[in-house]
């Protein structure tokens, strides 16, 4: 009888299914909405009104400019071309060191075309850092990347030896010379500014042409990830109409169908819709970043045991992974020792600052290049025209992760760079082995949900804990991506590939700051240095 006055008093609340309140945070909503019922039946007490109150997501990430051409690129078709999205330049990253040094370039440039009566009053060239570029700049080498942008270099020419004497003498000088005058710079006209602030972006730096305290030419910059650069007031190149506008990958799936074509078939033609460019042409393009791939790998493996620089004395493992790889018996483990040989090979390349290439990010360089050389000539030997669709259908799928949700570890965290690569190579395996658009689909589906949540927290800023041993994970999980999508039934997969990437944009979104290339959180700071 008790019991039953108790059932009577205090009754299980209905679901509330109404729609959270105006400026509500929908799952800060639903949880709050959750505490109160469960509330209610505890005590007896209702208190809707704490239920129903708007609730805020309780995450300080930082806001993206709606002003950002990254942002605005969210509407509208994919335009992305694979000469902008696959980009050969030093490591350790392609938001830090890549992007920084294109944006020095781009202001060298710009500060050569000054008046000369306005050139001959210069005297010195500054640098400013902040956000995320300035709490990890450090391990990233983005100082060093400013400078020589600032000097006239370029990521794609740049020799890494270049990068590596500044590193070893820090005090050098070097004259730039605008018109008539030459003006002397060094890494102090690099300045870490401030880590925390109103950003447009979470990666901003400014550059500056100064005549004593008077300022000449002055320009707001952000590196937007994948080595995308922007300004304020940037405009984006004219553009031609893609032949099949998509903006999901069942967009892309549906042309697919209906004119029997393959993704790289499809990417192809809009490549050639958008930019005008010839068949030899993206060709002569994809060769070249097959070429600078197949180059990072074998360095990689070739290089002798050796500790990479700076504060945390890692000791490299590619070369020896590889050489024990090759002596494993059982098919299986051979071969995901040397996937994972391979990814280690690249991304040790990255960490050393040498040239590799963003796919679509620096700190993810070694999953796409140690999956296109297990297909390669070095594993199962497909052709270079089948490994130019591979790279053209992982470009697909980097693409609408880009438009969908971001390839920026500042700004979502690492699984927006080695869930992103993960997920193209799956998608690269699945159209080298000729497997069905739906096929690739799933397959980078499952490669980049088992990566969501994923936190970017370097050790010490430096692309080496846990970002190289990452990519040997990524590697192996596009594999294991592909290999279930092969062997199951399509259409009874549950999470479509598009979920997915709303989940990456969401996740990034909610994911708190110090998880976001900061060197707040996580390992970097539960691993004390000795």
């Amino acid at each position: 009888m008790a019991s039953e006055d108790v059932v009577q008093d205090n009754p299980v609340p209905q679901l509330d299914t109404s729609e959270p309140p105006a400026g509500s945070d929908r799952r800060a909503f639903m949880v709050r909405s959750a505490m109160a019922a469960a509330i209610a039946t505890l005590t007896g007490r209702p208190i809707a009104a704490f239920a129903q109150t708007p609730a805020t997501s309780p995450q300080d990430s930082v806001k993206l400019s709606p002003s950002l051409n990254v942002v605005k690129q969210s509407k509208g078709p994919v335009m992305t071309l694979v000469d902008e999205f696959y980009k050969v330049g030093p490591g350790p990253s392609s938001s830090h060191t890549i992007g920084p040094m294109r944006i020095t370039y781009d202001f060298y440039q710009r500060a050569a075309k000054l008046p000369a009566d306005q050139l001959n009053q210069a005297t010195a060239l500054q640098v400013n850092l902040f956000g995320s570029l300035s709490a990890t700049g450090k391990g990233h080498g983005t100082e060093r990347a400013a400078l020589a942008g600032l000097i006239g270099k370029e990521p794609a020419t740049v020799d890494p030896a270049f990068l590596d004497s500044l590193a070893a003498d820090p005090n050098q000088t070097f004259k730039v010379k605008l018109g008539n005058k030459e003006i002397p710079v060094s890494l102090k006209n690099i300045v870490y500014d401030a880590t925390k602030g109103d950003f447009h972006h979470p990666n901003t730096m400014t550059a500056k042409l100064l005549a004593g305290d008077k300022v000449l030419l002055e320009q707001e910059y952000y590196s937007v990830g994948g080595g995308f650069i922007e300004w304020k007031g940037y405009e984006p190149p004219k553009k031609n109409p893609p032949k099949y506008p998509y903006e999901r990958i069942s967009q892309v799936i549906e042309y697919c169908n209906r004119d029997k074509i393959t993704i790289a078939q499809l990417a192809r033609e809009n490549e050639k819709a958008i930019s005008g460019k010839s068949d030899a042409e993206i060709d002569a393009f994809l060769d070249k970043i097959l070429g600078a791939m197949d180059a990072t790998v074998k360095t990689g493996l070739a290089a002798p045991t050796s500790t990479l620089p700076g504060p945390i004395k890692l000791k490299t493992k590619a070369h020896d992974v590889h050489e024990s790889a090759l002596k494993q018996e059982g098919e299986a483990r051979r071969a995901i020792g040397l996937v994972s040989a391979y990814a280690l090979a690249g991304s040790e390349e990255n960490a050393r600052g040498h040239l590799v290439i963003t796919a679509p990010t620096g700190g993810s360089a070694g999953v796409l290049p140690a999956v296109i050389y297990s297909l390669g000539p070095s594993g199962a030997k497909m052709s270079k025209e089948k490994l130019r669709e591979a790279l053209l259908a992982g470009a697909v799928v980097g693409y609408l992760c880009k438009h969908n949700a971001t390839l920026s570890a500042a700004e979502g965290g690492c699984q927006a760079e080695i869930g992103v690569a993960s997920a193209m190579g799956a998608a690269a395996i699945a159209q080298a082995y000729g497997d069905p658009p739906q096929v690739a689909a799933n397959a980078a589906e499952g490669a980049l949900e088992h990566h969501l949540g994923m936190t970017c927290d370097p050790v010490a800023g430096f692309v080496q804990i846990p970002c190289i041993e990452r990519c040997a994970f990524g590697a192996v999980k596009a594999w294991t991506g592909y290999l279930i999508a092969k062997n199951e039934i399509p259409a009874n997969r549950r999470v479509d590939f598009d979920s997915t990437v709303d989940a990456l944009a969401l996740t990034a979104k909610e994911m708190n700051s110090k998880y976001k290339e900061t060197s707040e959180g996580g390992l970097a700071v539960s691993l004390v240095l000795c």
